[in-house]
């Protein structure tokens, strides 16, 4: 039996490194597959919760309407005036993340939100806000997965399995979490393979398996056109 020529020997090497790089990237492929799918299932702003808000008119600040303390603007990254139940409020962020409030009516800084401000600020900004399961308090240390922000906040879980979070400084809402929006999240990490912090799309796994898928997809590419010529040869 005559040798094979050494343009046949490399093709059938070829072949076999397909087949186990084929076999190697099997699995993270149909994860990433899956995961896609998932993740244009539904629109977007839906999955972030953005039909549940309330949409309200901003309220025009009052003419004459100022803060009776102006704190030092020392560190100040951000500031936000809005008016809030016919007074001035001002938000100041500073740059280590703390959130400050005043007040131009009341005592001019302004506590944190207790569990009732933080519940009523959903029943009235959110669709279905008004059916509260149980609410609970967040340090800025100690934030759930699904939040992921440095910031204190009230947990506010609703009879339709949405969580909303409102900053207990900021005296806003920080986030709306959708049951969907947390299916997403997990399928989010599944595609770039960081279930643990689900932010580090530049990981090993990703680059070493991303390698390899484009190596099999390579070598199927070369295998692609030497077949065609073989069965036009023919």
């Amino acid at each position: 039996m005559a040798p094979k020529p050494a343009r046949g020997r490399w093709m059938a090497r070829y072949a076999r490194w397909h087949i186990w790089l084929g076999w190697l990237v099997g699995v993270p492929l149909l994860l990433w597959t899956i995961s896609g799918v998932a993740m244009i299932a539904r629109p977007i702003e839906e999955v972030r919760g953005e039909h549940l808000r309330i949409e309200r008119p901003a309220q025009p600040i009052a003419p004459g309407a100022e803060l009776l303390a102006r704190p030092s603007a020392a560190g100040v990254t951000e500031i936000v005036q809005r008016m809030e139940g016919g007074e001035l409020v001002a938000t100041l962020t500073f740059a280590d993340g703390r959130q400050v409030r005043y007040s131009s009516a009341r005592d001019p800084e302004l506590k944190p939100l207790d569990a009732a401000a933080a519940r009523a600020i959903v029943a009235r900004d959110i669709r279905g806000g008004g059916k509260v399961l149980r609410t609970e308090f967040f340090t800025a240390g100690r934030t759930p997965g699904d939040f992921r922000k440095p910031v204190p906040a009230w947990r506010v879980s609703l009879a339709d399995g949405t969580y909303v979070y409102v900053g207990s400084r900021s005296g806003r809402i920080e986030a709306i979490r959708t049951r969907w929006w947390r299916f997403y999240d997990f399928m989010w990490g599944l595609h770039i393979m960081d279930l643990q912090t689900r932010e580090d799309a530049h990981n090993p796994f990703t680059i070493v398996f991303g390698t390899l898928a484009f190596l099999g997809a390579l070598l199927g590419f070369v295998l692609l056109f030497r077949r065609r010529k073989a069965r036009i040869a023919r």
